[in-house]
């Protein structure tokens, strides 16, 4: 399993428009071949951050996720409303 969690600063004036362009990227990617899990979180002592948790069956699958129209789209209309470039890191995942 691949999992990738991305962290991500989002500029106050920005918080609702990120849920919903987010909304839209997670609809899509929960119906992606070899999606395991595609979660949203919020800080809650911070708004502001958000991570997403992103798990795939293989290498391809994940891979595969960033050719997508959904996530593509979303990557270009989040990037202006970052206080910081989001990060994505990387893990392999053991348990389930």
């Amino acid at each position: 399993m691949i999992v990738t969690i991305v962290h991500v600063k989002v500029k106050r004036e920005y918080i609702d428009d990120f849920i919903r362009a987010t909304g839209i990227n997670h609809e899509f990617s929960v119906k992606e071949p070899g999606n395991l899990r595609f979660d949203v979180l919020q800080k809650e002592d911070d708004p502001g951050r958000f991570a997403l948790y992103e798990a795939y069956d293989n290498e391809t699958a994940a891979a595969e996720h960033k050719k997508t129209t959904h996530y593509l789209t979303w990557k270009e209309i989040v990037a202006p409303w970052m206080e910081e470039p989001r990060e994505g890191v990387r893990y392999r995942g053991l348990m389930p």
